[in-house]
């Protein structure tokens, strides 16, 4: 095999044809052609490879490892490794798939191991991983400050500090688990130490994240089980709830 061949992601999007068919990608078991691409693209690579499926697009193959993605030719002499983009739309096809890769079930979430917040009707749901030492996180807790209508799960996923697990503890053992991370994450009042024989699920949460792949915090995921990682502002937060509303609704 050649060397391989890395690629920005601007070169590549301006070799992408304007305008493209079709982005989504069948969850199919692999051809021969994509077994062989496996084959010869693994040694190459240091994340095991889930999957290899042949795209739409400029004969490219999609080697997809956990919620990454990287590209390359049927003889897998080149990776490309970068977003393609349609140059007359603008529209990330990359992007687009990994959101698709990183669903979840929402209702597979062990909403136990999350304090909840009901807002007006709650009917709208979200579920947040933040850690207290997280000032994205913070910027997060201002935004959902602002929506109504809506039922927000907390996940204390303490992986910035030992003292986020400390944090998190006391908010956790505290009476008013809501009141305490509202009055941490937006005024800087600690709660109360919490008492010696009191025990909050870290394990359990770091656990979950780790099968999740949650990577950085804050990350939200919605009721059609989409997420999305970030301090997203109020204005965001409300179309992809709308955007997850839709998708329920389908049959």
């Amino acid at each position: 095999m050649k060397t391989l061949a890395f690629f920005s992601p601007r070169d590549l999007a301006l070799a992408v044809a304007l305008t493209l068919a079709a982005i989504a990608v069948p969850v199919l078991a692999e051809t021969a052609q994509e077994a062989q691409v496996r084959r010869l693209v693994q040694p190459h690579v240091m994340d095991k490879i889930d999957s290899v499926t042949k795209t739409p697009y400029l004969g490219l193959f999609e080697v997809r490892m956990g919620h990454d993605i990287v590209y390359t030719d049927a003889s897998a002499t080149y990776l490309f490794n970068g977003n393609i983009v349609n140059a007359k739309t603008s529209q990330d096809y990359t992007r687009a798939r990994q959101e698709e890769i990183s669903r979840i079930r929402f209702e597979d979430l062990p909403l136990k191991l999350a304090f909840k917040q009901v807002k007006g009707n709650g009917k709208r749901v979200i579920a947040v991983f933040e850690d207290p030492n997280c000032g994205y996180c913070k910027r997060l807790r201002e935004s959902l400050q602002a929506l109504d209508n809506v039922t927000i799960h907390t996940f204390l996923y303490n992986i910035l500090s030992p003292e986020s697990v400390a944090v998190s503890r006391d908010i956790w053992c505290t009476p008013d688990r809501v009141k305490a991370w509202d009055d941490w994450m937006l005024h800087g009042k600690a709660a109360a130490a919490a008492a010696p024989g009191c025990k909050a699920p870290h394990d359990q949460v770091l656990a979950l994240g780790q099968k999740l792949r949650i990577n950085g915090t804050p990350t939200v995921f919605f009721a059609d089980g989409s997420r999305l990682p970030g301090a997203a502002d109020t204005k965001v937060l409300e179309q992809r709830l709308t955007a997850a509303a839709g998708a329920a609704r389908q049959p």
